[in-house]
């Protein structure tokens, strides 16, 4: 799938409201806990605990994280590439 048509398909769901970075960070501060709930490995999450919930769970990460650029006024596609370089000069 392209960025953009995530991002359109993102819209669809939520609508036209831009989040502010706080908003932001406490949305994507829940997602990241449940990643974190899934390493505890608490025995109330084990039952939750299958590869569709983690898959589930990274994919809200990406999906969201497209969104989330876009509200704060910066091109997905830039935020990705600029990540990219850094990762690489990171590397070396």
């Amino acid at each position: 799938m392209e960025i953009k048509n995530l991002l359109n398909q993102g819209h669809e769901i939520w609508g036209d409201q831009k989040l502010t970075l706080s908003q932001v960070i406490i949305r994507m501060g829940k997602v990241f806990g449940d990643l974190c709930r899934w390493e505890r490995d608490a025995k109330k999450d084990t039952n939750m605990h299958t590869d569709e919930e983690l898959k589930k769970e990274l994919g809200n990460i990406i999906f969201s994280t497209i969104r989330w650029c876009d509200d704060l006024g910066y091109d997905p596609e830039e935020c990705i590439s600029a990540a990219i370089d850094c990762q690489k000069k990171f590397q070396k």
